[in-house]
């Protein structure tokens, strides 16, 4: 029996092989999930539908499963937060947290270290995150 929420295989096997500096892009269902994110990194597809899964759900669970020292969200072209945005500081209250424009989250979610990209059925622009794995503590 597992002492956290998230249960999906594809993306516990995913997020087992990651390690501490890797990152994960939990995507809107806007983002090019094909082609914005490294060509290596694990794709796990949990957009069964507009507004399922939300950006926010998989978020949720996630912070439950993995220990997350840093955090980056993509703002609007003006540079106002999103609601999406919002949230996620909200939900990551504690991690740093940047907002980067349009260019520099991408290249950031194409780098060699996305270990996983989540593709969700969220419709809110913006609702992008990409999360830096952390260390676990000692035991």
């Amino acid at each position: 029996m597992m002492r956290f929420r998230l249960t999906h295989p594809q993306l516990l096997e995913a997020l087992g092989r990651a390690g501490h500096g890797s990152t994960v892009l939990i995507a809107d269902s806007n983002y090019a999930h094909s082609t914005g994110g490294h060509p290596a990194a694990e794709r796990v597809h949990l957009n069964l539908r507009p507004g399922l899964l939300t950006a926010d759900q998989v978020l949720e669970v996630g912070l439950d499963a993995i220990p997350v020292e840093a955090a980056s969200s993509m703002v609007g072209p003006d540079g106002a937060d999103s609601p999406a945005v919002t949230g996620f500081a909200a939900m990551l209250d504690g991690v740093p947290y940047q907002r980067l424009q349009r260019e520099p989250f991408v290249a950031a979610a194409r780098s060699a270290n996305l270990a996983v990209l989540i593709a969700t059925g969220h419709s809110r622009h913006f609702a992008n995150v990409v999360l830096t794995i952390g260390a676990l503590p000692d035991a």
